[in-house]
């Protein structure tokens, strides 16, 4: 199917496809006249991509866990230390999460000690 094809199916717009592909997630033959071909189990891969990227993983890690993951991309077959990566990679975000808890602290310290202002309309 042609990249148009494939960005109607997911819902993902061609320029990302483009992009899942200049990252490695996403494998096109080219024809003869230069278009992007891709395989039919090209709309599972971009939705496991999707699903990644919304679990919050980075394009490089999705590139390490992409083959072992199951249909929807919401299982993996564990295969070659996938789960120490996704450890590690939960570990991050935890402490993105502290970090972004410190700095909301911060700011509604300074809230409190602020004297109301009127709304102006």
């Amino acid at each position: 199917m042609l990249i148009g094809e494939l960005s109607r199916r997911t819902g993902v717009s061609t320029r990302l496809l483009r992009y899942y592909e200049g990252q490695g997630l996403l494998e096109a033959r080219r024809g003869p006249n230069g278009y992007r071909s891709y395989d039919e189990d090209a709309v599972a891969t971009v939705r496991k991509i999707r699903a990644l990227l919304a679990g919050g993983l980075s394009t490089e890690v999705i590139r390490i866990v992409l083959p072992c993951t199951g249909e929807d991309g919401s299982a993996f077959d564990w295969c070659s230390d996938i789960r120490d990566l996704m450890h590690r990679e939960l570990a991050s975000t935890d402490a993105r999460i502290d970090e972004l808890s410190r700095r909301r602290g911060i700011l509604a310290a300074y809230l409190d000690d602020s004297p109301p202002r009127a709304h102006v309309r």
